[in-house]
């Protein structure tokens, strides 16, 4: 049962992802949201199979960088910018 409100949730964050296209903050929410499940979903299925809960801690760490990253990009975007507006952002701008 815990595995479908897992699921259910991570569904529920790319729908958030897939339909926001206007802010940065909430595209990178959803992003850290659909990790996060991701997490529980991989921790319930080691645990489930009996292997070593090492894998976790490393996906953890990446999910932390990631997550660092997207809060640099983001400060960079509001600093140089003034919001936080994916419409604001270009390619040719950087």
């Amino acid at each position: 049962m815990l595995e479908y409100v897992i699921l259910m949730c991570f569904f529920l964050s790319v729908i958030v992802f897939c339909s926001t296209r206007k802010h940065l903050l909430i595209s990178l929410l959803s992003l850290e949201f659909m990790v996060l499940f991701s997490f529980m979903m991989l921790f319930l299925l080691l645990m489930n199979l009996g292997y070593e809960l090492y894998f976790c801690l490393l996906f953890l760490v990446f999910s932390v960088c990631e997550g660092a990253l997207g809060l640099s990009i983001l400060v960079s975007l509001v600093r140089s910018h003034g919001n936080d507006y994916l419409s604001s952002m270009s390619i040719l701008s950087w």
